[in-house]
């Protein structure tokens, strides 16, 4: 069995990140490095999954759940997140923090907040990249590729 270790860091030198539903920084040991590409606001059809941010947060967030979940993993395994926040909900950023406070309500990720001018579907609101680790994972020979120098 490999153990691993996940130690959110919030020194008190520094701005008090957890009132935004992040860590400043999160060590980690042991385990295998998930790194997941961007979650939008859809649902599991890739229909739209409302036209406002809280929805699309919603599902942004259920959309890394359910991939860790297929993995063997849950939303504690996550350690960074990167947010993309479109230009048009710039103001609505208070939605994603209350979001991510109710998904990481202890040890929250590290994370970093982009706005962006827009993303890949102009009704898209956010898109949301995570790494996690989990304790471990084997992968099998059709799954894995080697790449030599």
């Amino acid at each position: 069995m490999q153990i691993l270790r996940r130690k959110p860091l919030n020194p008190p030198n520094l701005p008090d990140t957890l009132t935004e539903g992040h860590s400043q920084a999160v060590l980690v040991q042991g385990g295998t490095r998930v790194l997941m590409s961007s979650q939008v606001g859809v649902d599991t059809t890739g229909e739209l999954a409302g036209p406002e941010l809280p929805e699309q947060t919603e599902a942004a967030l259920d959309n890394i759940e359910r991939l860790l979940s297929s993995l063997g993993g849950d939303l504690f395994r996550v350690v960074m997140l990167r947010i993309y926040l479109a230009e048009s909900a710039r103001y609505d950023q208070q939605v994603v923090i209350e979001a991510l406070k109710h998904r990481f309500p202890i040890a929250p990720p590290a994370a970093t907040w982009l706005i962006v001018y827009g993303l890949a579907e102009p009704e898209w609101l956010i898109a949301i990249e995570a790494e996690a680790v989990l304790p471990g994972f084997a992968l099998n020979s059709e799954m894995t590729v080697t790449v030599e120098k």
